[in-house]
C-alpha cells in the first residue's frame, strides 16, 4: 500500500503559513479543473450530458467561477447556495434547485433565477403552484424504498426523508401536466461516498426503466434523468478511485437497450457531484500545538472537529502526513485531536505517524468536500480561511479566518447593559 503523500513541501507551505496562519482550507485549482473536464469527457457520449456541482460540499463562489468556466452547473439545496451561484454568474437552467421542507421564499427564487425545481414532495406541487407558480419544466425526485440499499451516510432510502414513492412519482407527473407543466424531468439520489460504480449504473438503469414506464403509462416523455451525485472518493490509501469509464460504458449501454430502443431518445443525462469534483483536492492544514502523554500519546492541533466534523461525526478516515518528515518511518500512534470539550474531537486514532513535535505543520487529506462547509463554532471556534493555489502557483484567499467580531455581530450587546436579571 503506498501512503498518500502531501502534493505541497514542507518549504512551500510554511512558505504560505507565514502569510496565512494555520489553520487553513487550501485548494488545488489545476487538479480541480482537470478533474472536472475528465467528468464531462467521460459521458461525452451523452449529447445533453451536465454535471451540476452540488453547492453544499463546496460553497465558495470562488470555486464555483472555476467550475463555470469548466461547463459546470450549480446544485442548490438553499437559499444562500442559490445566490452563491448567482454571484458566480450561474443561472436558468444551469442552476438544479433540490430542497426538501422548502420555504416559500426559496421556491420563489428559484422561479425568479430560472432554475429546474426538483420536487422532493407531492405536496410541494401545489405548494410551489400557490406560492411560485408552477414553471413550464419540472422534475420529481424519486425515492425507490426497499427497492435500492443505501449506505451508511445518506441511509437506507426506505427509511430517508427524501423524494417520493413509486405511486406518488406517478402521480406526481399527472398532476403537474393537467396544472400546466409541459417538460419533464426525473431525479434519484440514493447513496453517499458510494465506491461500487455499478451502483450508479444500476442507478442509471432503474431510472430510464421508470422513463419508459412514464411514457408508456401516462405519455410523458422526460427531457433528463439525474442520477444525482454520490461518487465517492479513495480516502484511505488502500482504496481506489471510481472508475468513471467503467461507469459511463455501463450507463451507455442501459441508455441504449431502454432509451435509444424505445425511440425515447435524446434523452439528457445530469449528475450533481459534489465530493468526487473538489473533495481530493482540498487540504486541511493545522499545526501541532502540544504532544500529550498520558494513557496514549495525543498529537493536539491548533485545528479542531469545528474545523472538519467528518471523524467525528461519521468516524470518516482523512489521511494524515507531515510534510518534510516523509522519509522517516511511521513508528509512534497518535490520536490526532483538537481543543474542543468533546471527546470525538479527533482528526484520528491510534494513527502511526512520524514522531511528532510541536510545530510542525499536518496536511489532513481528501477535505475538498464537506469540510468548510461542516464548520461551526461550539466553544466559541472561529472558522478557519479558505486559500486557493492558483494555476500559476501563486496564492489567493478566497474566504478570511472568522474573527471574534464575526462571533459577535449577531448579539445586540449594546442592549447588555439595560437588561435586567
Amino acid at each position: 500500500m503506498e501512503p498518500k503523500q502531501s502534493p505541497f513541501s514542507k518549504a512551500q507551505l510554511a512558505a504560505i503559513a507565514a502569510e496565512h496562519p494555520t489553520p487553513f482550507y487550501l485548494y488545488d485549482e489545476r487538479a480541480i479543473r482537470a478533474n472536472a473536464r475528465a467528468l464531462r469527457a467521460a459521458f461525452g457520449w451523452n449529447a445533453g450530458f451536465r454535471e451540476y456541482f452540488a453547492v453544499k460540499a463546496t460553497p465558495n463562489p470562488f470555486i464555483l467561477a472555476i467550475l463555470r468556466a469548466e461547463g459546470l452547473g450549480a446544485d442548490c439545496s438553499s437559499l444562500p447556495e442559490l445566490r452563491l451561484a448567482e454571484r458566480a454568474g450561474l443561472r436558468g437552467d444551469w442552476l438544479m434547485f433540490t430542497s426538501n421542507d422548502t420555504p416559500a421564499e426559496e421556491f420563489r427564487a428559484a422561479r425568479a433565477l430560472g432554475a429546474v425545481i426538483n420536487l422532493d414532495d407531492l405536496g410541494h406541487l401545489g405548494f410551489l403552484e400557490r406560492c411560485a407558480g408552477l414553471p413550464e419544466l419540472l422534475s420529481f425526485r424519486y425515492n425507490p424504498g426497499a427497492a435500492r440499499t443505501g449506505n451508511a451516510i445518506i441511509g437506507q432510502p426506505a427509511e430517508a426523508k427524501f423524494g417520493l414513492t413509486r405511486e406518488q412519482l406517478f402521480e406526481g407527473y399527472a398532476l403537474a401536466r393537467e396544472r400546466g407543466v409541459r417538460r419533464f424531468g426525473l431525479h434519484a439520489m440514493v447513496a453517499s461516498n458510494e465506491l461500487d460504480p455499478q451502483y450508479f449504473v444500476d442507478t442509471a438503469a432503474m431510472l430510464f426503466e421508470l422513463v419508459a414506464e412514464l411514457h408508456a403509462r401516462l405519455g410523458i416523455r422526460c427531457e433528463f434523468v439525474n442520477i444525482g451525485g454520490g461518487i465517492g472518493i479513495a480516502y484511505r490509501p488502500e482504496q481506489r478511485p471510481v472508475e468513471l469509464a467503467l461507469v459511463s460504458r455501463g450507463i451507455q449501454a442501459a441508455y441504449a437497450a431502454t432509451i435509444a430502443a424505445r425511440g425515447l431518445a435524446p434523452l439528457a443525462l445530469l449528475m450533481e457531484c459534489g465530493r468526487l469534483i473538489t473533495g481530493p483536492y482540498g487540504y486541511l492544514v493545522a499545526r501541532v500545538r502540544h504532544i500529550k502523554r498520558g494513557y496514549k500519546r495525543f498529537a493536539g492541533l491548533d485545528a479542531s472537529m469545528a474545523d472538519l466534523m467528518r471523524p467525528g461525526m461519521y468516524g470518516a478516515y482523512h489521511h494524515v502526513s507531515v510534510p518534510g518528515k516523509e522519509h522517516l518511518p511511521a513508528d509512534e500512534r497518535y490520536d490526532v485531536t483538537g481543543s474542543l470539550c468533546e471527546n470525538n474531537d479527533k482528526f484520528a486514532i491510534d494513527r502511526p505517524l512520524p514522531p511528532l513535535e510541536p510545530g510542525d505543520l499536518l496536511v489532513i487529506h481528501d477535505a475538498g468536500a464537506h469540510g468548510h462547509a461542516m464548520g461551526f463554532n461550539y466553544n466559541g471556534k472561529l472558522r478557519p480561511a479558505e486559500l486557493l493555489l492558483r494555476e500559476d502557483e501563486t496564492v489567493v484567499r478566497i474566504r478570511r479566518a472568522e474573527t471574534l467580531d464575526d462571533y459577535f455581530a449577531t448579539l445586540p450587546l449594546g442592549q447588555l447593559a439595560a437588561f435586567e436579571v
